[in-house]
């Protein structure tokens, strides 16, 4: 007879967050949102839990200096509706980034995070800033590069 281990459920209370910061400058936007996406969620920890905010904050610099492969700088359409009839606004990316570059990046990353609380929770880790400058040097963020 074998005997069962029970399975230990990590907390969020444990340990505060990491901080890391990711520059963004000529990567690959689903790419980096990827590795973002998974610094947030806390997958790169080996007390994942899926119901339990682990996740690092995240700092990306250097956001208007993104890429997209291909030719989604004119293909790739954001929408958004205002409720009213007729009300569907389309901008194309490049549009985006000549106006607001960090939506870009925060978009990509959302749209990977879980829907609801838990996912609104994650996101607000994320801080992204268009120079190379960020005011959180207090939390002494690790710097990462994508692989």
């Amino acid at each position: 007879m074998s005997v069962m281990k029970k399975t230990t459920l990590a907390k969020a209370e444990v340990q505060p967050p990491a901080w890391v910061l990711f520059d963004a400058a000529g990567q690959v936007v689903g790419r980096l949102a990827v590795a973002i996406a998974v610094r947030l969620m806390g997958k790169h920890r080996p007390d994942y839990t899926p119901s339990i905010d682990l996740g690092d904050g995240v700092v990306v610099t250097n956001c208007e200096k993104v890429v997209f492969t291909g030719a989604k700088w004119d293909k790739k359409v954001y929408r958004r509706h205002s409720g009213y009839i007729g009300g569907l606004k389309e901008l194309s990316a490049r549009k985006i980034l000549a106006s607001h570059p960090d939506r870009i990046i925060y978009l990509a990353v959302k749209r990977m995070l879980p829907k609801g609380k838990l996912g609104e929770r994650m996101i607000r880790k994320l801080k992204i800033y268009s120079g190379p400058e960020h005011p959180h040097v207090s939390q002494r963020p690790v710097k990462l590069a994508i692989n």
